[in-house]
């Protein structure tokens, strides 16, 4: 089978070399890859938890070839870069991130002060604009609480997805309560029938009753086990993490009395208030900043120190910046936490999260022009919803309904399924042409989280900060680059996948890659780093 092509460079490519004064190729990039699918047999573990670090050609998973980045690497040295990682807090004491952490040397420890005059007291791995906070109401719901904060047709829409959402939520959680009691009656009368709780599958699935009672019981096990569950008692546990699921949104996501925001005595209308937050860099508590951990360790978790997996990138201090609730962020939050990253050194920003509605919108709009002034690339997660963002607003975003960009350093992420063919793209990764630049892998993404694990988790919001691991690389070894120029050649070097792609796990739909996204490519951080150097010099 033929894989590799010769290499050609693209108009724009060739444009930007030229730009540079120089088309001279120091090393040979992986170019176009051939349109029939790839044989890619099982993973085995260890591919699985490094699948993003592997090479399309070389493993037959289409990762972003970092391990061949880092032999490109060999014997040059870089720089230390800075990324601010916008999210729901990281545990600063994990293993594998505690020697990667930004700290801030102006600021003397937990004396009270703030000694670098930067309007933060003791912020000394970055700030918490949260608190105390872990719960927070849907964008919509604190629309509808207060109407004086949208126009009339935005507060009609809002009420709508209100609607929607609390019904579904509403019957869901009474629909999963109803399974949990039909498991918890057929447990119970399974463990009386066999006088132990540790019964076993093959015990229920042979048993034979003539009572009526038992005997739907066991029939209402073996259609559990069919479906994959081992026992009941797992069944039971999966089942009450639906309802708690459902009951907890029910009681934040939606509710239309509960004042989260409250505790930090600010109001998230006064974007000229900022004396509120606290240095605890995970909030309340650890379990909370499970998905900050991940996306943290994605991009930086110490390589090659014999503990879980290497980050993408090495010469990396993470900055915290804890903005992002269970819930819908305020843009307030959000627009200082981008202020406050630039404004403290970060290179790169990670954003992974983002909501349908968004209240005051040019307060983050203002601040990625900031961060656009000061040379900072944003990395965006695209969304979860198998949606085209061409045809819906998620915000953050760069365009305002499709426009033009506001600025050129924010960088949207698609996710990558680790199935090279029609399932390469996530099933569940939002797309569009105009407003998704690039993807990259984003599907069962191992890496820290709280507590000394580690964990596979996936969304776009794994695939953002796989990109942003490499845009610090570049970033580190090829300072002189912008973070304009960074942007381009993330989407410019980039692997153009040619075959259709099932889009939102639908397969009626399906497209190429340059019809969802802007570049067509997906990321890879060995041809980048060959454009970088192309281009400093």
């Amino acid at each position: 089978m033929k894989l590799i092509r010769p290499l050609f460079l693209s108009a724009t490519t060739a444009m930007i070399l030229a730009s540079c004064g120089s088309t001279s190729v120091i090393s040979t990039p992986i170019t176009n890859i051939d349109s029939t699918p790839l044989k890619v047999s099982k993973l085995t573990d260890a591919e699985l938890n490094s699948w993003s670090h592997l090479d399309l050609v070389k493993d037959t998973i289409p990762g972003m070839s970092v391990d061949k980045a880092y032999e490109f690497l060999k014997g040059k040295k870089g720089k230390t870069v800075v990324v601010a990682v916008i999210d729901s807090g990281i545990d600063i004491e994990h293993e594998d991130l505690k020697n990667v952490l930004w700290t801030n040397k102006k600021e003397i420890a937990n004396n009270g002060k703030d000694d670098d005059n930067n309007g933060f007291i003791d912020d000394i791995h970055g700030w918490n604009f949260l608190g105390d906070i872990n719960d927070e109401n849907l964008e919509f719901v604190r629309i509808l609480r207060d109407k004086s904060l949208a126009d009339a047709s935005t507060v009609a829409s809002a009420q709508k997805e209100y609607d929607k959402q609390s019904q579904d939520a509403t019957s869901k959680k009474q629909y999963y309560e109803g399974l949990l009691q039909k498991g918890t009656s057929a447990h119970e009368a399974l463990t009386k029938h066999f006088g132990k709780a540790d019964y076993t599958k093959e015990q229920v699935t042979s048993l034979e009753t003539t009572d009526e009672a038992l005997k739907a019981n066991v029939d209402f096990a073996k259609v559990i086990f069919s479906n994959g569950s081992d026992s009941l008692v797992d069944f039971i546990d999966q089942i009450k993490g639906a309802v708690d699921h459902f009951a907890g949104s029910l009681n934040s996501h939606l509710s239309m009395t509960n004042d989260f925001r409250g505790v930090l005595k600010d109001n998230p209308n006064d974007i000229t208030d900022t004396t509120y937050g606290n240095n605890i860099m995970w909030g309340p508590d650890k379990d909370g900043a499970l998905h900050g951990t991940h996306v943290a360790g994605i991009i930086a978790a110490q390589r090659n120190n014999g503990k879980g997996t290497n980050g993408i990138a090495h010469n990396v201090e993470i900055m915290t910046v804890r903005a992002v609730p269970n819930g819908d962020e305020y843009d307030k939050d959000i627009a200082l936490a981008f202020r406050y990253a630039v404004d403290n050194g970060a290179k790169v920003i990670n954003t992974s999260f983002g909501k349908s509605y968004s209240t005051h919108s040019k307060w983050v709009y203002d601040a990625i022009k900031y961060a656009a002034d000061n040379d900072v690339l944003i990395v965006n997660a695209a969304g979860n919803d198998g949606t085209d963002l061409d045809t819906k607003n998620i915000y953050p975003n760069d365009q305002v309904d499709n426009g033009a960009e506001i600025a050129n350093n924010f960088l949207t992420v698609g996710a990558l399924n680790y199935k090279y063919g029609s399932e390469l793209v996530a099933t569940f990764s939002n797309y569009g042409k105009i407003n998704v630049d690039v993807f990259a892998p984003g599907v069962k993404i191992y890496a820290p989280v709280p507590h000394n694990k580690y964990k596979h988790l996936q969304g776009t919001s794994m695939a953002s900060p796989n990109v942003a691991g490499v845009a610090a690389l570049i970033r580190s070894y090829y300072p002189k680059l912008k973070a304009a120029q960074v942007k381009q050649i993330l989407m410019t070097s980039g692997l153009p996948i040619k075959s259709t792609v099932i889009m939102a796990g639908d397969p009626s739909i399906k497209k190429t890659l340059n019809e969802v996204s802007t570049s067509g490519k997906i990321v890879n951080a060995y041809n980048a780093l060959i454009m970088a150097e192309m281009m400093s010099k």
